[in-house]
């Protein structure tokens, strides 16, 4: 049985994660949690392991969405689902060339570094194939909680591959 480190954080993507994706969301009303991503919070914070969100918002890079809306809807966020220890946000595009951005290991690496933690102790969780890759080659573990938009490849490729948060967490927990 392979042995792993214990779980110092889980940084979670934002959209179709922890809330349903309403894409370049400029309206903290809109937000709406995920099934069960409360509870999944609940579990790790009573755990007192660290909880921080990791996302690409490049909608402000194009001009759909100000800093100012994005901090609106992540403060929502914290007040329907709870503090978070760190936010790690890339507001760049695609096109960038950006470290930060999702695939490329720049948010966990920043979050990590936010928490005090090692790379290697934190756990990644998200929907899409690049929330893994970013996990991965920053060298922390990867979970993915598929969604609709979840491509068959990226199920193939991940690592690990959980119904939904209570499971994912559960593995971390465990």
């Amino acid at each position: 049985m392979l042995s792993r480190r214990p779980t110092a954080a889980v940084l979670f993507d934002r959209d179709d994660t922890l809330i349903r994706d309403v894409p370049y969301n400029n309206d903290p009303k809109l937000v709406e949690p995920m099934p069960g991503a409360l509870e999944a919070l609940r579990t790790l914070r009573d755990r007192r392991i660290s909880v921080a969100v990791v996302t690409n918002q490049s909608g402000v890079a194009r001009g759909l969405i100000t800093p100012d809306e994005l901090h609106q809807v992540n403060e929502r966020v914290e007040e329907l689902l709870g503090p978070f220890d760190a936010w790690a946000i890339c507001v760049h595009g695609e096109d960038d060339g950006c470290v930060c951005r999702k695939p490329e290991p720049g948010l966990v690496l920043r979050a990590a570094g936010t928490l005090g933690v090692e790379p290697a102790d934190c756990v990644v969780i998200g929907d899409i194939g690049r929330d893994v890759q970013a996990a991965r080659a920053a060298g922390a573990r990867a979970i993915l909680v598929p969604t609709p938009r979840t491509l068959p490849s990226e199920i193939a490729a991940a690592p690990e591959v959980a119904h939904d948060l209570r499971e994912a967490v559960e593995w971390v927990c465990a």
